[in-house]
């Protein structure tokens, strides 16, 4: 029976990569796993594959809202002797706090994600580029405008000496993808494909731009 034949090195390292994303490895397994995405460029690419894979298990879960902090808050920084406070008082006291509250978001507003690369030229028709913030890939249009009705844009990362792997439509100005590591010396690619993606895992249609993927 064929049930019973070993798994490949390369089924061992897709069915690793599945339960890494699934959360069933061990903590000793999930740690060697993510030490090993940090150097095998290969497996991360698998992991990455199979979160896309699995990404659409979240929509059986809805979000849990946040609990009401505010009157907790409020207790600790107005006791009750300094509720009793004139309203001009406790007013001055609300300005001040909002003042520091924008001048905090604007000196930590997080700097935008750097580009990592580049696809198109730079008077190209149609340009993308790509960031990476250390957990997140996106690609974004720059110029140019989205498929026409009936195709669509679908994104490839491409590791040296191998096949594309796809990322996902482009079904806006943009696609994100939770994502390991970007791997310097990898190729993106954006091809045209007819509604729905590739119909083969493969591209099937004109590559529209490509571009290296640098060093952070």
């Amino acid at each position: 029976m064929t049930d019973d034949l070993p798994l490949s090195p390369l089924e061992e390292d897709d069915a690793l990569a599945a339960e890494y994303v699934l959360g069933v490895l061990s903590l000793a397994d999930r740690s060697a796993a993510e030490a090993r995405m940090r150097n095998d460029s290969a497996f991360a690419a698998r992991v990455a594959a199979w979160e896309l894979r699995l990404d659409g298990l979240n929509d059986g879960y809805a979000e849990a809202p946040a609990p009401d902090l505010l009157p907790r808050i409020e207790a600790r920084l107005f006791p009750k002797a300094q509720r009793r406070r004139p309203l001009f008082a406790w007013l001055a006291g609300a300005l001040t706090a909002a003042a520091v509250a924008v001048g905090a978001v604007v000196l930590l507003a997080p700097a935008p994600a750097p580009v990592i690369a580049t696809l198109g030229e730079t008077d190209a028709p149609l340009r993308f580029e790509a960031r990476y913030d250390g957990a997140t890939l996106t690609v974004a249009r720059v110029t140019g405008s989205a498929a026409s009705q009936g195709q669509v844009q679908e994104v490839w990362i491409i590791a040296p000496d191998a096949a594309p792997v796809s990322l996902g439509l482009m079904e806006g100005e943009s696609l994100s993808v939770p994502y390991p590591q970007a791997p310097a010396g990898w190729t993106l690619a954006v091809s045209l494909e007819p509604a729905g993606g590739s119909p083969t895992g493969a591209p099937t249609g004109p590559v529209l731009a490509a571009g290296v993927i640098t060093d952070l």
